[in-house]
């Protein structure tokens, strides 16, 4: 594993723009002038969209210069050129809100991650629509909320959702298997700054036992999608997928094991992809510095 961010000595710069000459010039000139050492810079070309993009994580020599002179600084360089960026301390760990409902196989390996130090999350509040879950949560020492969801109170739950992101100073909002459907004015609130999981099934298979549906269809692929949340159902922007490929041999339940762990996999890429600002988003997709 890699060494975790020097507090104050190390920051991430991710920005986008329309393509122009002189880009990575000035930003590399910025950063010279004020210390900066480069210790990873990836970028990206749009052309199609002619859009560019990029990240650089950096080491600062000089203790005298703090996050807030750096973001005050390339404000002038970001004017200059038309760029949409953001400027953080790399240290400094996501703020993460896990929803779950009845499925934890992908709340639990979020968990485990965070306690073995593999995802760099703070995780403040755990939610859920069913108590089934308020065990494996105290055992990590994380509060539980139980937040009950019927069509006569999904307003109220929304309302409750946003009142813990802003007590709890939520970076991200992770649905881990959490089976409701999120309001557009949700959804519009959480812009960029909440991921879901499901399976690559979709179209195909909708409702209720996907895999059973897939079984006698005689699927090959068992996959998963993890995606950011907008109104527009389970089509956001995606992040990651992957398959595993399967035969004849497999029943029902052998799918959703196989899915279950295609799934935790690939929702904790994106999480942590996410969390290291490696994810930048580009109209309906996205751009990933893996």
């Amino acid at each position: 594993m890699s060494p975790r961010p020097l507090p104050g000595r190390e920051f991430v710069l991710t920005l986008s723009c329309p393509d122009q000459a002189g880009l990575v010039h000035a930003v590399a000139t910025y950063l010279v002038h004020h210390s900066g050492n480069i210790l990873e810079s990836r970028q990206f070309d749009d052309r199609l969209q002619d859009r560019f993009f990029m990240r650089v994580h950096f080491d600062v020599s000089d203790p005298g210069i703090s996050l807030e002179d750096l973001r005050t600084g390339f404000g002038a360089v970001a004017q200059a050129y038309g760029i949409d960026w953001r400027l953080h301390d790399a240290s400094t760990p996501t703020r993460t809100l896990i929803m779950v409902s009845r499925f934890g196989h992908c709340l639990n390996d979020l968990l485990f991650r965070r306690s073995t130090g593999a995802l760099h999350i703070e995780i403040p509040a755990i939610v859920s629509n069913h108590r089934d879950f308020e065990p494996l949560a105290r055992s990590y020492g994380i509060p539980f909320h139980h937040v009950p969801v019927t069509k006569d109170t999904k307003a109220e739950a929304e309302a409750r959702l946003l009142e813990l992101v802003r007590e709890r100073d939520v970076d991200l909002v992770v649905l881990a298997r959490y089976m409701q459907i999120l309001s557009d004015d949700l959804c519009k609130q959480l812009d960029g700054r909440a991921i879901n999981i499901h399976h690559s099934f979709l179209p195909s298979f909708k409702g209720a036992r996907p895999y059973v549906q897939a079984h006698r269809r005689g699927v090959k692929l068992v996959g998963a999608t993890a995606h950011y949340v907008t109104s527009d159902l389970d089509e956001g922007p995606i992040i990651e997928q992957d398959v595993v490929r399967v035969d004849h041999s497999r029943d029902p339940d052998d799918l959703v094991t196989i899915g279950r762990d295609v799934e935790a996999q690939v929702l904790a890429r994106a999480v942590g992809w996410h969390c290291e600002s490696r994810v930048l988003v580009n109209g309906s997709c996205t751009v990933v510095f893996r």
